[in-house]
């Protein structure tokens, strides 16, 4: 009895277009403010971090910024600031710093997270509970690699050798004392980074230097 009354009441609610962001698990908002590459603030100060990519490190703090991370805000802020945008959330919400997560569409139907991995901005940041997209994503990183946009276009290699873990899907430099915990079941080898950011494996750790030259 109970059941059929809330499946009718969704039902209802649906029809009438009330409370969509709790039942269609979307919204639109508008963007206030954008902190990064990967990063935003909609209205309420609510930060919001793309899902499933990554983009180079601005300057913070006594860190200077990441070879592309400037230019990764600048287009960023070219996509999204001030616009209204459709926010897609998948089956987690938040990552450990508070932050909303998730799939950012704009009213023309470009979706911000794979532009920016189009766009050779950002690359492949595997989520084990968020992975909606993650074939779409990797399919497009594979592209810019190939066509040598953005980071791909000066992208440094040192042929050191890595180690990467399957169900992460994040590698470190095979001497790399994080790298000797990973299981052995879960090891996977790289000889180059590129190898394994083809294969879509983020950088994990501090053992890695930087990917690309401005």
């Amino acid at each position: 009895m109970v059941c059929g009354y809330l499946s009718g009441l969704c039902t209802f609610l649906l029809l009438c277009g009330v409370c969509a962001e709790t039942v269609t698990a979307q919204a639109w908002k508008t963007v206030k403010w954008v902190n990064d590459g990967d990063t935003i603030h909609i209205e309420k100060g609510v930060r919001v971090r793309y899902i499933g990519v990554n983009t180079p490190e601005i300057a913070h703090g006594d860190q200077p910024a990441e070879p592309y991370g400037d230019a990764a805000k600048k287009y960023n802020i070219k996509l999204v600031s001030r616009k209204r945008v459709r926010l897609e959330y998948d089956r987690s919400k938040k990552d450990r710093y508070g932050r909303l997560l998730a799939y950012v569409f704009l009213k023309d139907g470009r979706f911000v997270n794979e532009v920016m991995i189009r766009s050779g901005y950002a690359y492949c940041l595997f989520h084990n509970e968020n992975y909606k997209y993650t074939d779409l994503f990797l399919k497009t990183q594979r592209q810019a690699m190939m066509s040598k946009r953005g980071i791909w276009g000066k992208f440094q290699e040192t042929g050191a050798g890595y180690m990467g873990n399957r169900r992460s899907r994040r590698f470190h430099l095979k001497k790399c004392l994080f790298a000797k915990r990973i299981g052995k079941k879960n090891r996977v080898f790289f000889k180059t980074k590129r190898d394994a950011f083809w294969d879509g494996y983020a950088p994990a750790g501090k053992c890695l230097k930087e990917y690309w030259k401005n």
